[in-house]
């Protein structure tokens, strides 16, 4: 057998699993299936096994209730090594004696959801998913009643994973069973229902209105028939509802430009009134207006941030580092406070609540990517609340005769956005890409028409004048890779052309960078 090493014929330590490498920052992610070059299985039975009784035996210490009273909720996405995986996590769960509850196809949301909800309060939650990743990839995600694991916490569960005696063979364990998602779907049904208030028809808020959900094969499919036709809403035009972890379409991801393409041509095909994408496991989600704008990114921050503000003026809005200036402007336009801060969903989160430890009134943290957490809502990055909050306003403004895209009449857009992904060359790739940065700041000090932008929290930002690019640069670490990720907006056409070649000459002595997707950009 690879990776482990038998020890009586019975039972196995494994040897020679890099647990740090299957860490991913508070998440656990690895490779579960063979079929693409280069990538070897390192999420195997055996590997689920041990980080099920792992998490067991960090459960009892963290709650300090016995192991025998402890109950667990697990749930996974549509990928194909899902039920594998779930059967040898919830065996290693159930060697330590704890009550175990299977969900089958779930989201990341309604795992935690299910540590909180008062009729199912479990102590602990595990979801199975590796997000957008390819579909060879899979991994776990975890929850208590207090949020989403740490890292730290994600590292002290490896360390007592790597401990585990596995047996030689794992058995398949029964469990309880339930309808989670049916439960977790009932709860955004009355949500909207009391956010929309429609006197007229309070059960179904969302008549005559054509809404399609675009699943991707993930997830999020019961988004379509049962969320929304209960609301009322025609979901005429709704495409890759069914579970299919080969991901035939497109990959379930909001910022992958094939799949907001799909979304977009759905809507425009169907005179569709609104449409909806989220990833695979249902924690992001964008959107497609009537006239097949898309509301991702910057849009989608800048939506989110017009409701929030409307219920709580003045509240300050936590987004990730690579958001626009024009989005600022948008923000502090409603009497908003734009606080701009590093990448990474569970830093802007953390961010939020710590603002509002300090007394600073935060109601929104969201990223770019889609991740986006109301404190209303525990501050859990829940993909179909957010859609919730934006169905809200749909059905209100209807009633006035408006639509959605009337909420962004006056965002304005970059007329330039790109990102290059710029490979680090030195072995220590976290030395070298601080030097690059450092050297990067003291070189931008002194240049004409270079501005450092004040309380920066991650990389060097810079913005440039008129005579210079108008618009901006982002150089920065990556969170996990040997990469220093490159964003530049401009507000003029051929601005970031500019802008990268500024950046290119600033570059080009310094040793320990790759270039030449820059070098391949400027000629």
């Amino acid at each position: 057998m690879n990776n482990f090493e038998i020890l009586g014929g019975m039972y196995m330590i494994l040897q020679n699993v890099d647990w740090k490498h299957i860490q991913n920052g508070s998440d656990i992610r690895g490779v579960a299936l063979d079929g693409v070059a280069g990538e070897s299985v390192n999420l195997t039975i055996e590997v689920a096994y041990a980080i099920g009784q792992a998490f067991a035996c960090w459960l009892e210490k963290k709650t300090g209730n016995e192991m025998s009273t402890l109950s667990v909720s697990v749930g996974r996405d549509s990928r194909l090594s899902g039920k594998t995986l779930e059967n040898a996590l919830m065996s290693g769960l159930a060697s330590k004696g704890v009550k175990l509850t299977g969900f089958g196809i779930a989201s990341t949301p309604a795992m935690f959801m299910s540590t909180v909800q008062e009729e199912n309060a479990f102590d602990g939650a595990i979801m199975i998913t590796a997000s957008h990743l390819p579909f060879n990839r899979n991994g776990f995600k975890f929850f208590t009643a207090e949020g989403g694991l740490e890292k730290e916490d994600i590292t002290a569960i490896l360390e007592l994973a790597a401990k585990v005696d596995v047996p030689d063979k794992i058995e398949d364990v029964s469990a309880d069973k339930l309808d989670f998602i049916s439960v977790y779907a009932a709860g955004l049904v009355d949500v909207i229902r009391r956010g929309a208030a429609d006197p007229d028809n309070y059960d179904k808020p969302l008549t005559g209105l054509r809404i399609l959900v675009d699943a991707g094969n993930g997830a999020g499919g019961f988004f379509a028939d049962k969320v929304l036709e209960p609301l009322g809403a025609d979901t005429t035009g709704s495409q890759f509802l069914e579970p299919d972890g080969s991901f035939p379409n497109h990959i379930p991801n909001p910022e992958d430009k094939e799949a907001m393409e799909s979304v977009r041509q759905a809507v425009l095909q169907n005179n569709a009134d609104l449409g909806i994408i989220f990833d695979t496991d249902v924690d992001r989600s964008s959107a497609v207006d009537a006239t097949g704008k898309e509301i991702n990114r910057n849009r989608i921050i800048a939506l989110m941030a017009a409701i929030v503000l409307e219920e709580h003026p003045g509240t300050t809005i936590v987004t990730d580092s690579i958001t626009s200036d024009e989005l600022k402007i948008f923000i502090e336009s409603l009497g908003g406070v734009h606080h701009r801060f590093k990448r990474g969903y569970r830093n802007v989160i953390n961010e939020s609540i710590r603002l509002n430890n300090e007394g600073i009134d935060s109601q929104l943290a969201i990223e770019t990517s889609g991740h986006g957490a109301l404190k209303e809502n525990y501050f859990l990055d829940d993909g179909a609340y957010m859609i919730a909050k934006i169905l809200i306003k749909t059905a209100c403004l209807k009633r006035e005769g408006k639509t959605i895209d009337t909420m962004l009449a006056t965002l304005k857009d970059p007329a330039e956005a790109v990102e290059y992904r710029l490979n680090i060359t030195e072995t220590d790739f976290q030395s070298a890409g601080k030097k690059i940065l450092d050297a990067v700041e003291q070189a931008s000090i002194s240049k004409q028409g270079w501005q450092i932008v004040p309380d920066n929290y991650e990389g060097v930002r810079v913005s440039f004048d008129q005579d210079n690019g108008d618009g901006w640069f982002l150089i920065r670490m990556s969170l996990h890779d040997p990469i220093l990720p490159l964003n530049i907006e401009s507000r003029k056409q051929g601005g970031a052309k500019e802008i990268a070649a500024k950046i290119y000459d600033l570059l080009k002595d310094m040793s320990g960078i790759d270039l030449s997707l820059l070098e391949k950009a400027l000629n």
